[in-house]
């Protein structure tokens, strides 16, 4: 009887710590909740992404999601396509955009390493992408990637555009993976970012 009771008491005993161990767990986890979100979806280049999201119109929270999945902040990243900076602006897309925005002013290639020049012209690209393409982020983060002669010759089959206008799916593998990165990363930054 008293090895029962004496097992008992130490079973009390163990829960409650194992209870208490729960219990704190949940808060630190709480309280570190927001610091891990925040650094899985970082905020860098504010003053940058501020201005040209206000300039070009668009939620600075989507050029995030863009900086984020295309360099993860990393102004000297490089792809195997050639592409540079931040927002991973090829040298084709660096030339077209300079034309648009820039066509007096001494900038090269090489100048896509600087995050505000970055910023600036992938900024613009994202905004002539959502203007193309009815402010459809999907649509236009499809364009983002594979260029808008691909999504144009998509949009024109009916078995992935129901309207002609925007994307319903997405038949390369690379494509879809990019629009879900997009998407994803930029509700993400919402929930943490407009919910704080």
């Amino acid at each position: 009887m008293g090895k029962n009771r004496t097992a008992g008491k130490m079973l009390k005993r163990v829960l409650v710590v194992v209870l208490i161990l729960a219990l704190a767990g949940s808060v630190l986890f709480a309280l570190f909740r927001d610091r891990i979100n925040k650094w899985e979806y970082p905020i860098q280049y504010a003053e940058y992404v501020t201005y040209y999201a206000d300039k070009y119109d668009i939620d600075p929270l989507m050029l995030y999601a863009f900086i984020r999945t295309e360099s993860n902040f990393d102004p000297r990243a490089d792809s195997d396509a050639g592409a540079r900076g931040l927002m991973q602006i090829t040298e084709v897309t660096f030339d077209w955009i300079k034309s648009k925005i820039a066509p007096t002013e001494d900038l090269s290639f090489e100048d896509l390493y600087d995050p505000e020049t970055n910023i600036r012209f992938g900024s613009y690209f994202v905004s002539y992408c959502l203007l193309r393409y009815q402010d459809d982020l999907a649509t236009a983060a499809a364009a983002y990637h594979s260029g808008w002669g691909t999504v144009d010759d998509l949009l024109a089959q009916s078995q992935y555009s129901a309207d002609g206008k925007t994307l319903d799916h997405y038949p390369y593998p690379q494509m879809r993976l990019y629009v879900k990165k997009i998407t994803s990363s930029y509700q993400r930054y919402q929930e943490i970012y407009t919910a704080s």
